[in-house]
């Protein structure tokens, strides 16, 4: 039996025997619970300590786990109704307000409920992450000396030259932050680069964790379209001129949500709008390592070939590993650079060193490259699975461009009468998950889309139910759609 359920297995017997022991009365032995129940020592020790974390049992060393006294009951809800007017307060009729809204991110975050198939995710199923590896290393991590001291304000001296050197070699480590994950690099070059109230150009759509981020620090998100070939160049030369904006936020590499890459002869052209425009590049290189095994050479970073510091590139290991090894890295050139380290100090102090140490430990052993090899084969089996079963189940939704990246489809609803959000919540009733296209615009959607990941997937045969069951769905909305049309054509 897997470790993780056996756990869950062996805390919910054990807190439905609580009752049997009397306040502070002792539970049974390490040992006698591991004969009880057949399990390891170690998913004992985990077990109670689930238990003690809910408060329901105390350990004392030496002498075992007790039942723990009965909680104090909870004091009535105070009135935080005040909080509307303080956090609703503009301060001034120039202040922009920054109202959160992470709806768009949560949808793949959220785990799903039991037994709904999850097309929705923004990260690998567990069975595609590098478990073992990582496991590893954190363990040859925590050996390393002075693993658990203060790391140096940018990050691990060996951490930050082996992510220049994946970035190209014209990146040297001193132009590099460790940060916390993509998204905390992301928050911390748009709060560097541009002012609250200030316009900022995405991509449209666009990676809605982005738009929330800008958002929060009171930028205000301008759209960019994009097509086959990426961001349209004369359309962000126009967005730069009619918005004043100084700063542009774009996925070159298997653009998030369409999988798009920029084309060779759009590349040089962007950077060079927006040096003319005295702008910068916010380069997000989120799915570098998600390349299938069917994908051609990539093109380098943008920032492999920038003189002038115009962008700032932002990437992290968490995409093909794990949603909890959050470390990344910022790269840029220039005096930007110390502003961008002065907010993330300010911020977060420092990436936490035994992160930092175990990142180091995976990068540099042989399962890296043996994980990269699997994951790039095993993303294109599950995006070509994807691709056939909505041929065969669901041709009215067009899938526009396939990637050799990702690990997502962006489909187009047909245009009549369609709707996500009705498709989103249909689905759900099927028992499978998928993401709503609405947030991933800035500004009202040209059409109505749906994204589902197959990397968030079990495996094909997963994939190929979660199809039927969308199938279902789709048709009941049909049938829902004629009903109502028909009751409004009947006479009164």
């Amino acid at each position: 039996m897997h470790e993780r359920n056996s756990v869950a297995e062996l805390v919910n017997s054990l807190r439905g025997e609580l009752d049997r022991y009397r306040e502070g009365g002792k539970l049974p032995s390490s040992r006698a619970l591991v004969e009880r129940y057949r399990v390891s020592p170690v998913t004992v020790s985990r077990a109670v300590a689930r238990l003690v974390a809910e408060g329901l049992v105390v350990t004392r060393p030496g002498a075992g786990a007790f039942r723990a006294p009965p909680r104090t009951e909870a004091r009535a809800p105070g009135d935080t109704s005040w909080q509307e007017i303080s956090l609703s307060g503009d301060g001034g009729p120039e202040a922009v307000p920054r109202t959160v809204d992470a709806s768009g991110v949560l949808v793949t975050l959220a785990a799903p409920p039991a037994g709904v198939i999850e097309l929705n995710g923004g990260y690998l199923h567990p069975s595609l992450q590098p478990e073992r590896a990582l496991s590893a290393a954190l363990a040859r991590a925590g050996r390393r000396h002075c693993a658990w001291g203060r790391p140096p304000m940018d990050g691990l001296a060996e951490l930050r030259s082996w992510f220049a050197r994946e970035i190209g070699p014209a990146v040297t480590p001193a132009d590099v932050l460790i940060t916390a994950g993509g998204q905390s690099a992301l928050a911390t070059a748009l709060r560097a680069l541009a002012p609250p109230g200030a316009p900022v150009l995405v991509e449209s759509p666009t990676y809605p964790g982005m738009l929330a981020a800008a958002r929060a620090i009171g930028l205000r998100p301008v759209p960019v379209p994009v097509d086959a070939d990426g961001v349209r160049p004369e359309l962000l030369d126009a967005a730069f001129r009619a918005t004043g904006a100084r700063v542009f936020v774009c996925q070159p590499l298997f653009q998030n949500p369409t999988g798009t890459v920029l084309a060779p002869g759009r590349r040089r052209e962007v950077v060079a709008i927006a040096r003319a425009a005295g702008a910068f590049v916010i380069e997000d290189d989120f799915a570098r390592r998600l390349v299938h095994d069917d994908a051609g050479p990539l093109p380098a970073p943008l920032a492999a070939d920038d003189p002038d510091g115009v962008v700032v590139h932002v990437c992290s290991l968490t995409k093909i590993t794990s949603p909890s090894l959050r470390v990344g890295a910022l790269a840029a050139r220039g005096p930007v650079l110390e502003r961008l380290r002065a907010i993330q100090v300010v911020d977060s102090f420092f990436v936490p060193r035994p992160l930092q140490e175990a990142a180091l430990e995976l990068v540099g052993s042989p399962a890296w490259h043996h994980h990269l090899r699997t994951m790039a084969g095993e993303l294109r089996n599950r995006r070509s699975a994807l691709t056939a079963a909505l041929r065969q189940e669901l041709p009215e939704l067009t899938v526009p461009l396939v990637p050799s990246g990702g690990g997502a489809l962006w489909l187009r609803l047909p245009d009549a009468g369609a709707d996500s959000s009705a498709l989103v919540a249909a689905a759900l009733r099927e028992d499978v998950a998928i993401a709503p296209g609405r947030p991933y615009f800035c500004a009202e959607p040209p059409a109505e889309h749906v994204r589902l990941s197959f990397g968030a997937a079990a495996g094909t045969a997963e994939i190929a139910e979660g199809v039927r069951r969308l199938r279902s769905a789709h048709d009941s909305l049909l049938g829902r759609r004629g009903a109502s049309e028909r009751s409004v054509s009947l006479p009164s």
